[in-house]
């Protein structure tokens, strides 16, 4: 048996294991505590190819995964399975991250065996329980679970007080996202050719909420796009696996002129197709935060975002899916030099790429 107490690091998505992995990172370099990674697998494929240039594996595999899975039975089945683990280790924390169905049964498990929840990525809030759906609901919960709150930015921080969260239950941490990007690409990361001079969009596109027409309209709107500027454009789609994304995807851009349709990136090859790129639309919570970092900005197809820094500091702009907005401003900034220019000047919100030590430490010492 280790000598240090286990922690046990939860994870079930792609977002989850690029975040947590800086954590993982830490917690071995100081070897205070002994992490414990459990995955859900809630996305197994998306979350091996994530974990993979981190050097992690799983230590413990919950295997929830089903075909036509609803939040409802993942969040059941990591609550039952997590249970016999919690009693195996008897950790003194369990580390969620986020707002998935993963951390929230997670969250929920341990609460109910007594073990301390840790939220990565705690505070973030859109106000609204329907946007994004089921995750904002998620994250709420997660929070009156957690002992915890490693709030990444101050205004996550804020929302947590106004919730009524004690103090000294919430430290502001930085996002791990920014240690994430840096252990891949390296700190003073070359970007490569002058933003001015690149012609590639990179899209990615999976929110729930958007199935169906709200989809539909962001993909004509991108084929238009493709089709107005066929051999001056390049865009670049890693097409999500979700059903719901993959075949409108390929209905509506499958064969439009200068459109690749990916298979899902690793996130080297993601982050690298991202700071070669002039522009990003997606409508990913990550890919919000990991863009000042990487240095291109992100048009957001969403209507509401709970990370306001993004969009404050310049980085993002909400054009949810009205294509007319989404067309406007993508043509904007593709043929304005100066306008791609104000929107990469300002600072990164998210911290210094030092979130995972921070977090490891607070973790051993409380």
């Amino acid at each position: 048996m280790h000598p240090a107490r286990s922690v046990l690091v939860v994870m079930g998505t792609r977002p989850e294991a690029i975040k947590l992995a800086p954590v993982v990172a830490a917690l071995r370099r100081q070897g205070r505590l002994h992490p414990v990674v459990v995955t859900t697998s809630q996305h197994r494929e998306l979350l091996q190819q994530a974990l993979a240039p981190f050097g992690i594996t799983a230590d413990e595999d919950l295997a929830v995964m089903t075909e036509g899975q609803t939040p409802a039975r993942v969040a059941a089945a990591v609550i039952e399975r997590l249970e016999p683990l919690l009693v195996r280790f008897a950790p003194a924390w369990t580390v969620v991250q986020g707002d998935t169905a993963s951390a929230f049964g997670a969250a929920v498990a341990s609460f109910y065996a007594g073990v301390p929840v840790a939220h990565v990525e705690a505070g973030l809030r859109s106000g609204r329980l329907d946007a994004p759906f089921p995750e904002e609901f998620n994250r709420r919960g997660v929070a009156v679970a957690a002992t915890l709150h490693c709030a990444p930015t101050q205004q996550a921080a804020a929302n947590l007080r106004r919730e009524g969260v004690p103090e000294q239950a919430i430290v502001v941490t930085g996002n791990t996202v920014v240690d994430a990007v840096q252990m891949i690409l390296g700190e003073g990361q070359a970007r490569g050719e002058a933003a001015a001079a690149r012609r590639q969009i990179l899209v990615t596109l999976h929110r729930r909420e958007s199935f169906g027409e709200p989809l539909e309209r962001v993909l004509l709107a991108l084929r238009q796009l493709a089709e107005e500027r066929a051999g001056a454009l390049r865009i670049v789609f890693p097409v999500h696996p979700n059903p719901n994304v993959r075949a409108a995807a390929h209905r509506i851009l499958g064969g439009a002129s200068g459109v690749a349709l990916r298979e899902p990136m690793d996130y080297p090859e993601l982050l690298q197709t991202f700071a070669s790129s002039r522009l990003v639309i997606s409508d990913s919570g990550g890919i919000q935060e990991e863009a000042p970092s990487v240095g291109v900005p992100v048009l957001v197809a969403r209507e509401v975002t709970e990370r306001p820094e993004v969009v404050e500091a310049g980085w993002a702009r909400l054009v949810g899916t009205d294509p007319e907005l989404l067309l406007a401003e993508a043509r904007r900034l593709l043929d304005d030099d100066a306008a791609l220019a104000a929107m990469t000047a300002g600072p990164n919100p998210f911290g210094d790429g030092r979130a995972g030590e921070r977090i490891a430490t607070l973790l051993a010492d409380w």
